[in-house]
């Protein structure tokens, strides 16, 4: 993929909201029980010059649990949805029906449920619906309450802007606000576990705390626990570093601040996912991160000896496709400039990638394996490789420019939509000081099928560039529906 100037930002506006209340009826035991209130908002999230991001929010104002929910609008010509999330779709010409995903549907008095999608053109919703009832209508219908006693449904806690609480000290801290969780990462101790309650967080959230290696700090929560930011703000620096009055627009960012654990928890609808800056030592480990604008998760700025596994990462690059890796690691040397230590040069060594699903729609590369970074291993991940875009030479599952990596036994698919040209490319980007980069990698045991579409399942270029440290392509590579074969180099047994 071709340098990225680091000066992008995506556009983001207001949210934009439509709510109405709606009653649903629910019947407990054969009687009659207390209805249901549902209020659907609809908030634009992120906008670009051809479309947009959004969603809506279904909120229950009632006193009984919603079990279905349903809302449904229409698009104006010229405009269409691209591709959706937390919820079931469908479509007639150009009126949309979106119904709740399997684990979405029930949702407890006071608490919400979240679905969202992408529209290819600026035309807003109109003529919304929940339930069948006009979106700006429909008030709420009660009935006598069940003469059966029901059990009471926790409530996922909401994220309220106004509180200024922090949390508690000690060892561990547990949060369930926005407020408090930013509170927590300010003033973060070695050997801290910070733990997320099940609801959404809604705001910036960085950290410039470090933890030891005898006592790493943790920040966990349920995948229910889920971290959005809606998009930068105030003037940004020359080169990203947390300043006041500019928000990143990062869904989470660790700045200086190694050997944290991040573990379990959702990032989604940000400018990018996770970011590590000097922060090596960062384990991240089971989160979700989904619907970003940018990359899913970047290992950046030296974040060396860090670990990324068991993660799932989709929805990535909705705003500039080229710019969407799923996993970045380093920096191209043209920001060597903003991200670059140990010399000016972004030296992201030794990062193993193990065990994750990565994809689909991830726009650019699954992974993307940057110059001037040295012996990390990408073990045991699955790579869905629809969605590539093919922007910005993003047609593969990896592209490997550092030196000295293991690729091995990882399964690798691709099949439309997208562009795909080869499973695995290496590159040999020129850089100063020179390095030999795109050289000394190995590939080991992986399984490939390109789909009828790709070349081959490892392509590597300028093979004279290596000849003193040359890439080993093992015979215990796989290939199915391949146009030329395996690899273009001869392969060691």
């Amino acid at each position: 993929m071709s340098p990225r100037s680091s000066s992008r930002r995506a556009v983001f506006l207001g949210a934009v909201s439509i709510s109405a209340a709606v009653a649903v009826t629910a019947a407990l035991g054969g009687a009659a029980a207390a209805a249901a209130n549902l209020a659907a908002a609809f908030a634009q999230t992120s906008v670009w010059t051809s479309g947009y991001g959004g969603g809506y929010t279904v909120t229950n104002r009632g006193d009984t649990a919603a079990t279905g929910w349903t809302v449904e609008f229409d698009l104006p010509a010229g405009s269409a949805v691209s591709s959706s999330w937390s919820s079931v779709r469908t479509q007639a010409g150009r009126h949309y029906r979106f119904t709740n995903a399997t684990f979405n549907g029930t949702v407890p008095p006071g608490g919400t449920a979240n679905f969202g999608f992408t529209v290819a053109g600026t035309g807003l919703p109109t003529g919304c619906t929940v339930n069948g009832l006009p979106c700006d209508g429909g008030g709420q219908v009660t009935t006598p309450p069940a003469t059966t006693p029901t059990t009471s449904t926790t409530t996922p806690p909401t994220t309220p802007t106004t509180t200024t609480t922090p949390p508690p000290t000690g060892d561990v801290v547990d949060v369930s606000t926005a407020a408090q969780l930013q509170a927590a990462l300010a003033s973060a101790a070695p050997g801290q576990a910070i733990r997320l309650a099940a609801g959404t967080y809604r705001g910036s959230f960085v950290t410039t705390k470090a933890g030891t290696a005898a006592k790493p700090i943790t920040l966990s929560g349920p995948a229910n626990a889920v971290l959005i930011n809606d998009g930068p703000s105030g003037d940004a620096p020359g080169c990203p570093a947390p300043t006041a009055g500019w928000d990143s627009g990062y869904g989470l960012w660790l700045a200086n601040a190694p050997y944290w654990t991040l573990r379990g928890f959702t990032v989604q609808d940000s400018k990018k996912g996770i970011v590590a800056d000097n922060s090596p030592h960062t384990t991240i480990d089971g989160v979700t991160v989904h619907h970003i604008d940018e990359e899913g998760v970047h290992f950046r700025r030296s974040s060396a000896d860090s670990v990324l596994k068991n993660s799932t990462i989709t929805y990535t690059g909705l705003v500039q496709p080229g710019y969407g890796e799923g996993v970045y690691l380093g920096s191209a040397n043209s920001n060597w400039g903003c991200h670059g230590n140990s010399g000016s040069v972004d030296r992201g060594d030794r990062i193993q990638v193990l065990d994750n699903h990565i994809g689909p729609f991830i726009a650019a590369e699954p992974i993307d394996v940057k110059e001037g970074t040295f012996g990390g291993v990408i073990r045991g991940n699955t790579f869905d490789g629809r969605g590539i875009s093919g922007q910005n030479s993003a047609d593969s599952w990896i592209d490997v420019k550092g030196i000295g990596y293991t690729i091995e036994g990882n399964t690798g698919t691709f099949a439309p939509p997208g562009t795909f040209a080869n499973g695995y490319e290496n590159h040999n980007t020129s850089t100063s000081p020179s390095f030999d980069n795109g050289c000394g990698n190995v590939w080991r045991g992986n399984k490939s099928d390109l789909g009828g579409v790709g070349d081959y399942a490892i392509k590597i270029s300028s093979v004279s560039k290596c000849a003193a440290n040359p890439n080993v392509v093992y015979a215990s590579n796989t290939v199915t529906n391949a146009r030329s074969g395996l690899t273009n180099i001869p392969v060691t047994p």
